[in-house]
This record gives C-alpha cells, sequence and structure tokens, in this order.
C-alpha cells in the first residue's frame, strides 16, 4: 500500500474542486437519483448532462467516448471530490459504471456509436435485467428464454431486484438462447429497448419507502438479432465483464460509511445520558463506537491495497469480495451502535432509514455467503464442499 498521490493527480483534483465549486449548486448537494421525485430528477439529469460536456461524467472512459482516460489515482481523487462537495453522481449509476464498459469490450461498433454518446448524458437510462425469482445468487440458473424467430428474438421470461427499470429506457438483459446446454454456456445477452411490446415494469416498494427496485416481466417481446451483445451462447462472458466493473467500486465504499461514523462520534459527545454525563463517557458505549471506527477504517486500509495493486498492475482479486463483506457488515454494526447511542431517536430520520436500509446491504451486489465462499477458496485455500 505504497501509493501516493502524485503531482498530476494532485492537479487533477484542484481543476476539479474549482469546477464544482462554480457549478455544483446547493439544491443538488446530496441529492439522489435512488429516491428523487420527477422534478428533481430532471435537475440530476440537466446536472448529468454538465458533468458530461466538461468530461466528468465518466472520467475512466477513453477520450474517443467522452471520457478522458483517466488514471486510477484521478479517479480516486474524483471519488474524493465528489463526496466532499456532497455532489450527486450521474443519472445513469447503472449504465456508465457496468453496462458502458461492456458495451465497449464486447459491443460493435454501431452499437457503440448508437449507445455509448446518450448514455453517457444520460439521455437514456439503463438497467441490469439478471437477477429472477430463482436466480439471484445463482445467477446462471436463470429461465428467461430468448428463441431466434427470423430476424427476431422471442423474449419471454421474469426479471427481479431490478434497480432503476422504472426509469429505464433500455436493458442488458440475460437470457437463455440454448437450453440444451450446460447452464453457463447456454445464454446471451441482448439489448433490449424497454418500450418494446410486451414488457412490463413493476415496481418494488422497499421497507424504506424507496422505489429504487423493479420486476421486469417479459410476454412475447420480439427483440432485433442486431441486439445481441458479444456472441451468440457466450452471454455468460458478457455477464462477467459487467459485474467485474461493478465490484471494482468497493474501493470507494468506505467513504460514506466513514463519514456516518465521524457523525455518530460526535452525536455521542451531544447526547446526554444522566449525570451530567454524555454517550461518549460510558465505558460500554465507548467500546462499540471504537469497533465500529476501527471496521470503517480497516475498510479504507483493504481499499487502499486493492488501489495499490491496481497501480503495480494487478488487476481486482479477491480483495473486492473482502471489501463488500467488510463493508455490509460495518453498516449494520453502525446502525446497531446507533440505536445505543441515541436511543428511540435512532428509529427517526437519517439513522432509522440507514437501520432499516442496513439489512439490504449483505444482499446486494453479492450475498455475505457467496463472498464468504469466494474468500474461503481463492484466499484460504479451502475445498469447495
Amino acid at each position: 500500500m505504497d501509493f501516493t498521490y502524485p503531482e498530476e493527480p494532485e492537479a487533477f483534483r484542484s481543476e476539479f474542486r474549482g469546477w464544482l465549486a462554480e457549478n455544483l449548486t446547493d439544491d443538488l448537494r446530496g441529492a439522489s437519483v435512488m429516491s428523487s421525485e420527477p422534478a428533481q430528477f430532471e435537475r440530476l439529469r440537466e446536472w448529468n448532462r454538465r458533468l458530461a460536456e466538461a468530461r466528468y461524467a465518466a472520467i475512466a472512459w477513453p477520450a474517443e467516448y467522452g471520457g478522458r482516460g483517466a488514471g486510477i489515482m484521478e479517479q480516486v481523487v474524483f471519488s474524493e471530490e465528489m463526496h466532499r462537495a456532497q455532489a450527486p453522481g450521474t443519472v445513469n449509476v447503472i449504465g456508465l459504471s457496468n453496462i458502458a464498459p461492456a458495451i465497449m469490450e464486447h459491443g460493435t461498433e454501431d452499437q457503440k456509436r448508437r449507445f455509448l454518446p446518450r448514455m453517457l448524458r444520460g439521455d437514456d437510462i439503463w438497467c441490469q435485467g439478471f437477477s429472477e425469482p430463482d436466480a439471484g445468487s445463482d445467477l446462471a440458473s436463470l429461465k428467461t428464454s430468448a428463441v431466434l424467430d427470423g430476424d427476431h428474438f422471442v423474449v419471454n421470461g421474469q426479471k427481479t431486484w431490478n434497480t432503476l427499470g422504472h426509469l429505464a429506457n433500455w436493458c442488458e438483459l440475460l437470457v437463455r438462447t440454448d437450453p440444451s446446454a450446460p447452464k453457463h454456456r447456454g445464454i446471451s445477452c441482448l439489448l433490449v429497448d424497454m418500450t418494446l411490446p410486451g414488457v412490463e415494469v413493476r415496481p418494488l416498494v422497499t421497507i424504506t419507502g424507496e422505489r429504487e427496485f423493479n420486476e421486469i416481466f417479459f410476454d412475447d417481446v420480439r427483440v432485433p438479432k442486431e441486439a445481441l451483445l458479444g456472441p451468440l451462447n457466450e452471454g455468460w462472458r458478457v455477464a462477467m465483464s459487467t459485474l467485474a466493473y461493478e465490484r471494482a467500486g468497493v474501493a470507494n465504499l468506505h467513504l460514506g460509511l466513514r463519514s456516518k461514523v465521524v457523525d455518530l462520534l460526535n452525536l455521542a459527545k451531544q447526547t446526554p445520558i444522566g449525570g451530567g454525563r454524555h454517550a461518549s463517557d460510558d465505558p460500554v458505549l465507548r467500546r462499540k463506537l471504537a469497533r465500529v471506527y476501527l471496521e470503517a477504517e480497516y475498510l479504507k486500509l483493504l481499499a487502499d491495497r486493492a488501489i495499490s495493486g491496481a497501480l503495480h498492475g494487478r488487476p481486482m482479486g479477491p480483495e473486492s469480495s473482502v471489501a463488500k463483506l467488510v463493508w455490509s457488515e460495518t453498516e449494520q454494526h453502525l446502525g446497531e451502535v446507533a440505536g445505543d447511542v441515541l436511543g428511540p431517536d435512532a428509529n427517526r430520520g437519517r439513522w432509522g432509514r440507514d437501520a432499516v436500509y442496513s439489512r439490504a446491504v449483505t444482499i446486494a451486489g453479492g450475498t455475505t455467503q457467496v463472498n464468504k465462499n469466494v474468500i474461503a477458496q481463492r484466499i484460504l485455500g479451502l475445498p469447495r464442499s
């Protein structure tokens, strides 16, 4: 973990910080596409376009596609400055970070020209049609079918836990095109227009009241043959490319978590518990606060290790699974400690929402059980069974 902030990334920091100071308005600070109302969503879309025009919407993209070809440290600096300024990200969260790199790697030139510019500006929103009711962690068990009929695939099936499907114009859809092949080898990937007849989106309201997830149903949807991304029956390779980019984002997870830990530490110094004392004076609470603080700092060290490895040419390895595991469990520990510190007040507002939502983070983006299996096999060298 010997990386530093060399001169070039620090120059980028100064440039980007100045741009944020000139362009980010107070009404956008802290806003999120995941929970925005229609009017705010359009403001976020305009913010997305402003980022794209300045080549800040996807700085790691090659310059030919509207990015900056930014290196690892510039990407680290970008994340730090966005977090510092409480600047919202792009509206195309899934599209830019996950799907676009898969299109760059596996797509035709026509697909790249057609989809990438509109994706970058937020003109088109994208979602992933991966998980199904019986194919979540075991993604290769998916059953949504696509049968070739002339110049079209006819798609039937159901997807679930689909992020932003209710806003999406397009979907990166995994389908089974060869039911006789081994389950990993009979899958293809289609780029599906969400306005096609037979596509139905049903929002799933979470326990926090948010509407980021959806179910999507496909009933005899005719998808043009040219929508195929990558070779026929090699969709598993495309899916692994997509998920690799999703999991590469774990290096930034510590930013929000450590900020929340600091907020809780400050609250503990202000929350009275009787006898003229505050929560931070209680030895039991101090021990719990220290534990969650150290867990968050450990997460940063894991991120630093992953970044250092990438700087030295090593691809993201199993540390992504370790970081995801530590982050999700620490988020839950933080909610529990907040309850100890704040009492009933922890059930309201930000802390109440986060405590409830934290139950989902050990599932989303790779379940705790799957991550532990990856760690056991790839780090500890334990047998699969």
